[in-house]
């Protein structure tokens, strides 16, 4: 656990699309520092830049954001640094890994003391499953039709619904939706899952009709369980 006192900020800066084994390296190395016990590290990922190849790059471009820089920082004391780096130099084969002296003013929340677990109130009953089946280039006035349809659920007061992105996949046309190489070839398919009572689907199914011009409704039965962890005496007492 860090302590108020001298430290050192660990930075290392790699490429999003670097590998290490079967995964992206930027996630084995937070997993390696999440193993050996760091107290905290967080990745972080640039919208712009260039290295030592001298090429730019930039969110802007698809095929250029792919090689976006990320830039992984974590604090600890000299000597858990000390441990760590001969492992670290090895995961890096092509990066920057760079050591800075610091000082740790606060640690914040260290005394604080775990949550009591509370008992839990459990909700069963029947509802519907609304499934709205679209593509990701649909559009309504000027913005994805996905995130306006999601707007227009919540300002009806839908108790909840989910976007989900497909990698691949075709629609009644017979045109296969997959993602691109460039920005305006991405038409991935786009499925919106929603749970409420008949009542309040009908009403969506509605709305939702009169923003699509091509896609899928459809509704199933559900069985709804719902857990709700009820909060400690105190927090009603000073809430």
């Amino acid at each position: 656990m860090l302590q108020k006192g001298t430290a050192k900020k660990v930075t290392i800066y790699v490429n999003e699309d670097t590998r290490h084994h079967l995964g992206p390296l930027y996630e084995a190395i937070l997993n390696f520092l999440l193993h050996k016990g760091v107290a905290g590290a967080s990745a972080t990922r640039a919208m712009a830049g260039f290295g030592a190849h001298q090429v730019m790059h930039t969110a802007k471009i698809e095929v250029l954001a792919q090689h976006l820089p990320i830039r992984i920082e974590f604090i600890e004391t000299a000597g858990r640094v000390e441990e760590l780096l001969p492992t670290l130099y090895d995961m890096v084969g092509d990066g920057v890994l760079e050591v800075s002296d610091t000082e740790i003013v606060k640690a914040a929340n260290q005394d604080l003391p775990a949550e009591p677990k509370t008992p839990h109130a459990e909700f069963r009953g029947k509802a519907r499953m609304m499934r709205i089946y679209l593509g990701e280039s649909d559009q309504w006035e000027g913005k994805p039709l996905y995130d306006a349809l999601l707007q227009r659920l919540k300002a009806m007061d839908i108790a909840g619904a989910t976007v989900y992105r497909g990698i691949l996949g075709y629609g009644v046309k017979g045109h296969t939706h997959k993602s691109g190489a460039l920005p305006f070839s991405r038409d991935l398919p786009i499925m919106i899952s929603v749970v409420d009572t008949e009542e309040k689907l009908r009403q969506a199914i509605d709305a939702v009709e009169a923003m699509m011009q091509d896609g899928l409704i459809v509704l199933s039965d559900v069985d709804v369980i719902r857990l709700l962890h009820s909060r400690p005496e105190s927090s009603h007492a000073n809430g």
